[in-house]
């Protein structure tokens, strides 16, 4: 089996999510040239419906690459660590426990360096190499940065990741480990951006931040077609993501648009619920006030650094597909992030990282107060492995519960 499939990508150009202008998908993009919002990649998706199948994914490399007619790139141009094509997983004494007929979790922490990351990484980092860049800057909370280190280095590429001096040391260490230079930053992932937006403009690094090109949703849409693929050709009734620049969220709403536009799944969606920290909860304020855009959350802090996000630069589109899909936005405490990681674990043996934590919190409470249904197919995010975290590693045994 060879690390990429040797079918073509069917994108035509790049398209602004607000006003509609259409970019080039031959040149490197940024955000939109007219009004500075997100740009989505666009696919001549009639030509993608004749090949593209369930029965044609068959034979396909077991990555996220599998998808290679709505791939931004091809062949020789991808780079790539096997990212991608996670276990669905069944939790079926989490599910008893719950009173739900089925629990299913989507395990990230398998991919390279650990998290979903790099599947936007991987993606993002192969158009910049295709269209000529030779350093790219990278603001995060953590787990990006360590992805944009690891497909820089595979690529070839100079990269410089700036991260809050207090993310977990097994991030820094990443970074470290595969080469970049790490920046640490008094503050924020706000002011990590801040930072390499500067430093872009004054060293000519392309910058990689969430949602300011269009490669990093590309690679994240891919759990949406794997949840179609593992689902024989359906989608569930509820996902439950950890939502910080929401991106994972957008591109799989985007992956159902484009299923539905090659004939492979119906008009029906799953409801979409936005989980974040009681601490850090720019999106659920928002919903719940029905606003359209998120206010900055000051003194945002968790023990969730992927979803310590204070203000996503997609916060438009995270509260459209929320109300899109008839979704929810909950917030819950980081007592309880903590009790969801341990269930993870004592229950089902998954190792979880806080932000999955965070969705087993939600879960418990969506279902105590009926949003959730016990007939309904639920499916929970686990964005990362929990060994990069061994700040909340019990000192003792724990006992299921």
């Amino acid at each position: 089996m060879t690390l990429t499939n040797d079918i073509a990508s069917t994108l035509t150009h790049y398209e602004c999510s607000i006003c509609g202008e259409e970019h080039s998908a031959e040149e490197l993009q940024t955000v939109c040239r007219v009004c500075g919002r997100v740009l989505l990649a666009r696919y001549d998706l009639a030509r993608a419906a004749e090949t593209l199948s369930l029965a044609a994914l068959g034979g396909r490399v077991s990555s996220m690459w599998r998808y290679a007619e709505v791939m931004p790139l091809g062949g020789n141009e991808i780079v790539t660590l096997g990212e991608g094509y996670t276990p669905l997983l069944e939790a079926p004494r989490l599910a008893q426990q719950l009173g739900l007929d089925t629990l299913l979790v989507k395990d990230e922490g398998g991919n390279p360096t650990g998290t979903f990351k790099a599947r936007g990484m991987s993606a993002a980092v192969s158009i910049a190499l295709a269209r000529g860049v030779e350093e790219i800057g990278v603001p995060t909370a953590g787990n990006a940065g360590s992805a944009a280190a690891a497909y820089g280095a595979r690529a070839g590429i100079g990269v410089h990741v700036a991260m809050p001096a207090d993310t977990p040391t097994t991030m820094m260490d990443e970074v470290r480990a595969y080469g970049a230079e790490l920046i640490l930053v008094d503050g924020l992932i706000s002011d990590a951006g801040a930072l390499v937006r500067e430093r872009s403009a004054e060293a000519g690094w392309f910058d990689l931040s969430t949602f300011k090109e269009p490669g990093r949703a590309e690679g994240k849409k891919t759990m949406g077609y794997e949840l179609w693929e593992q689902l024989h050709g359906e989608l569930p009734d509820v996902i439950l993501y950890p939502t910080g620049g929401g991106t994972g969220l957008i591109a799989m709403w985007k992956a159902f648009d484009e299923l539905e536009a090659m004939g492979l799944v119906g008009s029906s969606r799953p409801r979409m619920v936005v989980v974040q920290s009681e601490g850090c909860a720019p999106v659920v304020r928002a919903f719940e006030a029905g606003a359209d855009r998120a206010e900055f959350w000051e003194g945002a802090e968790t023990v969730a650094p992927g979803i310590r996000v204070p203000a996503p630069f997609a916060d438009d589109l995270i509260l459209a597909t929320l109300r899109e899909s008839a979704g929810l936005a909950i917030a819950v405490p980081d007592e309880e992030i903590v009790n969801g990681v341990r269930a993870f674990g004592t229950i089902e043996g998954i190792d979880a990282c806080p932000e999955g934590g965070a969705t087993l919190a939600a879960l418990r409470r969506l279902v105590r107060d009926g949003a959730i249904a016990r007939d309904e197919r639920v499916v929970l995010f686990n964005t990362g492995t929990g060994l990069k975290h061994p700040e909340l590693r019990p000192s003792e045994p724990l006992s299921a519960g």
